[in-house]
């Protein structure tokens, strides 16, 4: 494949990501749902790949785009083979820029949000695996490892999903990317569905404290535009660009973050190639992003340590990541298949609605319960994630607490610190199909059970009971 092939399949990004802006600046419908440009140019991808033009354009009587659609079969390759790349990109840079508290600080503010979270999460696994055993595997003669694919498409999203694809691969399953990833957009749009509803609703009810019932997002808003008075810098200058372009730097940052990353990987599987992996291997199957995220965590204890310029901004790891995602989200949703989805559609359609039913149930009946104060702002966030990951909860916190005067955004930041490492895409993520295979679903299956009641209980008995803060601890939070 030839270097000019490369770089004209990123500059197609390019030009479906402005192509979708626009889109999104004209359709009404793409308006009101609140559809990222990139899930919305991932469409467009798709439609013009081999399984729609591809097929279309067979039955007009040519087999010219049945291999790789309007795009062509090697543009397809490149674009495959980004979401296992940009992922580490984004991964690296959770941690990057950020304080990291102490963590008796960030249990007192994020308890309940924590253990709400993971009730979320090791909700996902306990009902996946329990309908891959009781339904998916004897029935459909699906794998095991399918009991994994809610939290993985999910939570996770696309760029978990795309990320695990050589992992499926490994262990001869490769579908179960195509059907992680159409998790991860069925997720994505029906949180962003879902979660408006139920932000409408709760203003009706007063259950969202900071929203009227005739409160609603203003055109601008909806079009994804920022108003000129509005506008913000999008990060900030930390060096002079005369010694080192800002971009390159935090690029850099984010470069050594990774690669800290393969030395771990590269250092567990060496360990475990000399000590158990006659008996279980973990690493030689987990991918590169989770350890690119502890990378990231290390990278910013030295960062902490001595850095006394504070040369890393924040905003500039935000934007980077932020294009990192959308790349790997139009690339991953390009070369998605439909046909496997069309081939195993029931234990999809079962896989999807459970994983709904659970995100909506939990948010209705068990936030009023676990979250002692603002329940709906604080387990609306939750809520989003726990269906199309943080930006989905975020967008949705954004939505029920437009001026950030709850302590939804703080006690979610700190949440995300503690689960992050694990769930969604972290070590737990990128762990559970290995150990799905090599032991079963049952073990994994009771220690996610633990965990989810472990997280019950601790939510509904503890957290639950501690009732409203005063008035002036509520502000000193929200602010």
């Amino acid at each position: 494949m030839s270097s000019e092939t490369i770089g004209f399949a990123l500059l197609l990004l390019g030009v479906l990501l402005l192509v979708a802006k626009l889109v999104r600046v004209k359709w009404r419908l793409a308006q009101k749902l609140f559809l990222p440009g990139s899930i919305i140019g991932g469409g467009i991808a798709l439609l013009l790949g081999p399984d729609v033009f591809g097929n279309i354009a067979a039955a007009l009587g040519t087999d010219r785009f049945t291999e790789g659609g309007l795009f062509g079969s090697e543009i397809q390759q490149v674009w495959s083979a980004l979401p296992g790349l940009l992922i580490s990109v984004v991964f690296a840079g959770l941690f990057l820029g950020r304080r990291m508290p102490k963590a008796r600080e960030a249990g007192r503010l994020a308890g309940p949000q924590i253990a709400f979270g993971l009730t979320l999460s090791s909700g996902q696994y306990v009902l996946g695996l329990l309908l891959a055993l009781l339904v998916l595997s004897p029935v459909f003669g699906l794998p095991p490892l399918t009991g994994a694919l809610i939290e993985i498409g999910f939570e996770g999203g696309h760029g978990t999903a795309g990320g695990l694809g050589n992992t499926f691969e490994e262990f001869g399953f490769p579908e179960g990317q195509d059907l992680a990833l159409g998790m991860a957009t069925i997720g994505l749009l029906s949180g962003i569905v879902v979660g408006i509803v139920l932000i409408n609703w709760g203003a009706r009810k007063g259950h969202a404290k900071e929203l009227s019932a005739d409160s609603a997002p203003t055109v601008s808003e909806r079009m994804g535009l920022v108003e000129k008075e509005n506008r913000r810098s999008a990060a900030t200058l930390t060096v002079h660009p005369s010694s080192i372009e800002p971009l390159t730097l935090h690029f850099g940052f984010l470069a050594l973050a990774i690669i800290i990353g393969q030395l771990l990987l590269w250092g567990l599987q060496a360990l475990e190639n000399m000590l158990w992996v006659d008996t279980i291997e973990i690493f030689g199957y987990v991918p590169l992003f989770p350890l690119a995220m502890l990378g990231g965590i290390l990278l910013q204890f030295v960062i902490n340590r001595f850095d006394r310029a504070e040369v890393v901004d924040r905003m500039m790891i935000e934007r980077i990541q932020g294009f990192a995602l959308d790349g790997l989200i139009i690339a991953a949703m390009g070369t998605l298949s439909l046909e496997v989805i069309a081939d195993n559609i029931v234990p999809f359609v079962l896989l999807a609605g459970c994983g709904i039913v659970w995100s909506v149930g939990a948010f209705l009946l068990l936030a009023p319960r676990m979250l002692p104060d603002y329940w709906f702002e604080r387990g609306v966030g939750d809520f989003g994630q726990s269906m199309g990951v943080t930006a989905t909860g975020l967008i949705l916190m954004r939505i029920a607490d437009p001026e950030l005067r709850t302590p939804a955004y703080p006690a979610f930041g700190y949440k995300q610190l503690v689960l992050e490492p694990f769930f969604g895409g972290g070590l737990v993520t990128a762990a559970a199909i290995p150990l799905i295979v090599q032991f079963g679903a049952i073990p994994l299956l009771v220690v996610m059970a633990v965990l989810l009641l472990a997280a019950l209980l601790s939510g509904l008995l503890y957290f639950g009971r501690r009732g409203q803060p005063a008035p002036a601890e509520a502000e000193s939070v929200g602010e």
